[in-house]
């Protein structure tokens, strides 16, 4: 099986977080959404062999297309690949997009599932990090797309934002727990080079939460979270049984997927490709059938090292015959790792430094 990925640049403003590429410039939505189709259309041959099951639809906002460029965009790839054999297709939506006209569209066209960029469920801290929603905005936009027969929802939720209480977190994961989602991604704040939030630490206008701080947050929401049944399985994920991210999961399992867009990755288990990060330049290139994508070929000990990390950020783990057991054992006295019959698993306390036992490990 296989994914494909599209990547839609648009927003209305930039969140000062973010370092994802992405674009203000809403005017060239439609030529985008051709250069897609037209990139599609030089892969189509080759992919529709690869047996396709999940399209996930990024960005950026996709929820800021219209109905009919994200009907022309699926019906290009869906009328040209098995698409009865598509288990899910998502979309994923701002709060302050979401309306039940624009629901009931996004389902007759094949979405099946949204993944809904909350954050925070306090207006100081979504306004500090710079969102444009509210969070009785987020709450409604959940409650109306669960009224009008979406079930698979995904929200996401940041933890150590600047300034940001323990008090405050708690009730984010209490109100996440209300809303009964059966997908709840959560990452804690990384303060990516070039965003707003970045210089405004450097320059000493905030500061960051504190790395006990920050342990202590994922702790809770770990604590809470598997204690009303959701499954922890990945490091940021976390679904109520048999509601994992299929998508997503292809990632960590090592299934090809196909990225379309600027600035998308591709892999198809030898080697991975991007596209150029540049809106002109993806339109014009894509366009005339002219795309020059970068390349990485993958050597076979990049794929050993790349298997143990995202092998171990999932709750299955990696085979003991994966990695030196001497090494692991250390870890595994300590209770960072566990043995669940022949694989090795992180627990959560080994979660809190993963990147240091893979590095160690590999």
């Amino acid at each position: 099986m296989a994914g494909i990925y599209i990547h839609i640049p648009f927003c209305k403003s930039r969140c000062k977080y973010c370092d994802f590429f992405s674009t203000t410039q809403l005017e060239k939505r439609e030529s985008y959404i051709h250069a897609v189709i037209q990139e599609w259309q030089a892969y189509q041959s080759q992919w529709r062999k690869q047996d396709i099951r999940t399209i996930y639809i990024g960005g950026g906002t996709p929820s800021l297309l219209s109905i009919e460029s994200l009907q022309h965009l699926l019906h290009s790839i869906l009328s040209s690949i098995h698409s009865s054999r598509i288990q899910e297709i998502t979309l994923e939506a701002n709060p302050g997009d979401i309306t039940a006209e624009k629901i009931q569209a996004w389902r007759s066209i094949g979405i099946n599932r949204l993944s809904i960029g909350i954050q925070s469920f306090n207006d100081r801290l979504l306004q500090l990090v710079g969102r444009r929603h509210t969070a009785q905005e987020a709450i409604q936009a959940v409650k109306t797309v669960q009224a009008a027969g979406i079930t698979n929802i995904s929200i996401d939720l940041m933890y150590a934002l600047p300034t940001q209480t323990m008090a405050e977190w708690q009730n984010d994961v209490v109100q996440a727990l209300k809303l009964n989602v059966p997908h709840i991604s959560s990452y804690g704040l990384i303060y990516e080079e070039g965003t707003l939030l970045t210089h405004w630490l450097e320059q000493g206008k905030l500061h960051a939460i504190d790395e006990e701080k920050e342990m202590l947050m994922y702790d809770h929401l770990v604590e809470q979270l598997t204690q009303h049944g959701y499954e922890h399985y990945e490091v940021s994920n976390f679904a109520l049984p048999g509601l994992y991210s299929k998508h997503n999961s292809s990632y960590w399992n090592d299934t090809p997927y196909l990225g379309l867009g600027a600035g998308a990755h591709s892999y198809d288990g030898e080697k991975r490709w991007w596209n150029v990060a540049d809106i002109d330049h993806y339109i014009t290139q894509a366009t005339n059938h002219q795309l020059t994508p970068e390349e990485e070929i993958i050597t076979p000990e990049a794929r050993h090292t790349e298997q143990v990390m995202l092998g171990l950020r999932t709750s299955r783990g990696i085979k003991c015959t994966a990695v030196d057991m001497e090494k692991a054992s250390a870890y595994i006295s300590k209770g960072l790792l566990q043995l669940q019959d022949d694989n090795l698993v992180a627990t959560t306390k080994g979660y809190h430094i993963l990147n240091r036992i893979i590095e160690d490990l590999v």
